[in-house]
């Protein structure tokens, strides 16, 4: 969609609002949208938790919206809370578009196949490399830990 690369650009600058603050969780952001309208953003909290799309759902009617986050949502909570893609798809979101994979061997692709599995349309490497660069700084920052999710 036309305004994917606005939504996406605002998701990232939504996680850099916490730069420095996540670990051992890496920097997120996650902006819903439906007819083009911001319902919610939110920025994965200091600390770690909550992550930014379960921020984002809080009290939002997400039925039919779509999700940019600027990583791949996860697929498995070391809380053994919902993760987030699946979060997502209980929240009834029809599409979620993210930049970046989630560079973690151990959860790489979990969320993408719980979204897709759930009929979720999903759109992957939207502006990437500028995702990237938020996640490759907070990594030499030391906030991110592949292993935490």
């Amino acid at each position: 969609m036309s305004n994917d690369p606005d939504f996406m650009r605002r998701a990232i600058a939504a996680a850099l609002t916490n730069l420095g603050l996540t670990a051992p969780n890496p920097v997120v952001g996650c902006v819903i949208v439906r007819d083009g309208q911001v319902l919610a953003e939110a920025a994965t909290a200091p600390g770690g938790r909550p992550h930014a799309e379960e921020q984002a759902l809080e009290g939002v009617d997400a039925r039919g919206a779509t999700a940019y986050v600027t990583l791949e949502p996860c697929g498995a909570r070391s809380s053994n809370t919902a993760s987030c893609s699946q979060r997502l798809v209980e929240a009834g979101v029809a599409r979620v578009v993210y930049a970046c994979e989630d560079p973690s061997p151990l959860a790489s692709g979990q969320g993408y196949e719980r979204l897709v599995g759930a009929g979720v349309k999903v759109e992957r490497g939207l502006l990437a490399a500028e995702a990237f660069e938020a996640l490759r700084y907070a990594a030499w920052k030391g906030d991110v830990n592949p292993r935490q999710s």
